[in-house]
């Protein structure tokens, strides 16, 4: 057991990851010299995981996982949270604007008594496209799930062993790491951070996976936009009969016909095309129960540094066995010789 353990998704990181390891090991030693840093390589298709390796060769502390194949950073996470072994563990990003130096503000908060610790990123270093779609991603999250996500926050964040270990019994398909932590509702507490320029300075996340971030999200953890299309049936259903209401006395008391086809006409294709609507709702969520009930892996690994640590020790048996039989055969020979003598 390691007393800090930090649980990096990497992707696309080849410029920033010896800064990265650097940097976070002179943070890391300021509280404890008992801790391990676990890279998540998510297919990136760099010389990410071959820097990994180095890396891991020269320091045991290091622990590297391999996708076979691309899955995203909230598997990532998910993969360095199975596999680490932490009495606290810090989860962050890998381009460096989350600062390892921060991790100290964090751990110390933690002490005071809560489980979970976030970093508030005060002024963001995004472009301000990024930063408005961010903060409405947030803001329509809550709403959906009727919580008050601190959206400032990110990733960034210190979570106890107890909360480590309550995550690994969530295995649904559809993750989202921030989302499922404030869903377990344990004692949480805020620190705020400097959060720094991007280290790349371009960020890997477009707008159609911020996109489907958030549909997914939403979709995973809220079933609102059902019970919302439930209400708007209403809605429609009680304007349908008061405007039926109105025809019906009008013509009862007036005689006049009630002219307007071409207004008939565009209400049934409006009409249709919010009940197509709602049937696409309904049909992303049975598509979404389809993909829970497969009980598929979240992720896949296709190789990681237990296997080259494995593979160096196994060496270096062979090595030692082999240097003993020789060893062996020189003292056997040299003792067959003096007894001839």
């Amino acid at each position: 057991m390691a007393h800090i353990s930090v649980v990096i998704p990497v992707y696309k990181a080849e410029n920033c990851l010896h800064e990265l390891y650097r940097r976070l090991i002179e943070a890391l030693e300021h509280i404890t010299m008992d801790f391990e840093i676990i890279l998540v390589e998510d297919c990136g298709g760099d010389r990410s995981w071959d820097l990994i390796l180095e890396m891991a060769k020269t320091d045991s502390r290091i622990k590297g996982i391999k996708f076979s194949r691309n899955f995203g950073q909230h598997y990532g996470i998910t993969a360095g949270l199975d596999h680490c072994n932490g009495d606290w563990v810090v989860v962050m990003d890998c381009d460096l604007q989350d600062q390892p130096e921060e991790i100290i503000k964090l751990y110390q908060k933690a002490q005071e008594g809560y489980d979970v610790v976030l970093a508030n990123r005060g002024k963001r270093r995004d472009p301000l496209i990024k930063r408005f779609f961010s903060w409405a991603f947030y803001r329509v999250f809550s709403y959906f799930l009727e919580i008050d996500y601190n959206g400032q926050a990110g990733n960034f964040r210190i979570i106890s062993r107890n909360v480590v270990t309550n995550f690994r019994q969530m295995r649904e398909n559809l993750r989202f790491f921030g989302g499922l932590v404030t869903w377990m509702g344990f004692s949480t507490a805020s620190v705020n951070v400097q959060h720094a320029a991007r280290f790349n300075e371009k960020s890997t996340y477009t707008f159609k996976k911020l996109w489907k971030l958030a549909s997914d999200s939403i979709i995973a953890y809220s079933d609102k936009p059902l019970r919302l299309a439930i209400r708007l049936g209403f809605i429609m259903s009680s304007l349908a009969f008061i405007y039926g209401m109105y025809i019906f006395l009008k013509a009862l008391f007036t005689g006049s016909s009630v002219l307007g086809w071409s207004s008939l006409i565009v209400s049934i294709y409006f009409i249709g095309g919010i009940i197509i609507g709602i049937l696409g709702i309904i049909g992303i969520y049975l598509g979404k129960t389809f993909d829970e009930v497969k009980k598929r892996p979240l992720y896949i690994l296709s190789e990681t540094t237990e296997n080259l640590k494995k593979s160096l020790f196994h060496n270096d048996l062979d090595f030692l066995s082999h240097s003993l039989n020789f060893s062996r055969g020189r003292f056997l020979e040299h003792a067959s010789e003096n007894m001839n003598e």
